[in-house]
C-alpha cells in the first residue's frame, strides 16, 4: 500500500511540475493569445484541476499495478508511452478539431501529455515491483 501511495504522489507532483513548465512558461504566450477561450485567472479552479491530476494519477497506478503482469521498466516505460499517446492525442489533437486553438498549443499538448506519461511509467517501474 505504502508504494501504490508513493507512486501516486510522486506522479502527481511531476505531473504538476511539467504542467507548470508546460502551461505556465512555454503556452502562456499562446494562452494570452486566445484568452477569449479561456476562463479568466479568477474565475479557473484549481482545486478541482489538482482533484482531476490525483484521480488520473491513481487510475495510472491502478492500471499498472493490476493489469501489467510483468512489471518491469520496460514495460512500465512502454506503458506510459502508449498511455501519453492515447491520452495525449485526444487532448491536443482532438481540442484542436473542435476549438480555434493555435496548432502549436495542439501538438505542444499532445508531446506535453507523453512526456508526463513516460515519467509516469519510468516512477511506476521504479517504485512498483513484483
Amino acid at each position: 500500500m505504502k508504494r501504490l501511495f508513493g507512486a501516486v504522489l510522486s506522479i502527481f507532483i511531476s505531473w504538476n511540475i511539467i504542467d507548470y513548465i508546460i502551461h505556465g512558461v512555454i503556452l502562456s504566450r499562446a494562452y494570452q493569445e486566445t484568452s477569449q477561450l479561456w476562463r479568466p485567472m479568477e474565475e479557473i479552479k484549481m482545486g478541482l484541476m489538482y482533484i482531476t491530476v490525483l484521480i488520473s494519477a491513481v487510475v495510472f497506478v491502478l492500471i499498472y499495478k493490476r493489469l501489467i503482469t510483468n512489471k518491469s521498466m520496460i514495460n512500465a516505460v512502454q506503458y506510459g508511452v502508449l498511455f501519453g499517446i492515447g491520452v495525449g492525442i485526444s487532448m491536443g489533437y482532438g481540442t484542436y478539431s473542435v476549438m480555434p486553438i493555435p496548432y502549436t498549443m495542439a501538438i505542444t499538448w499532445f508531446f506535453g501529455v507523453l512526456v508526463e506519461a513516460v515519467a509516469a511509467g519510468v516512477l511506476v517501474g521504479v517504485i512498483i515491483k513484483e
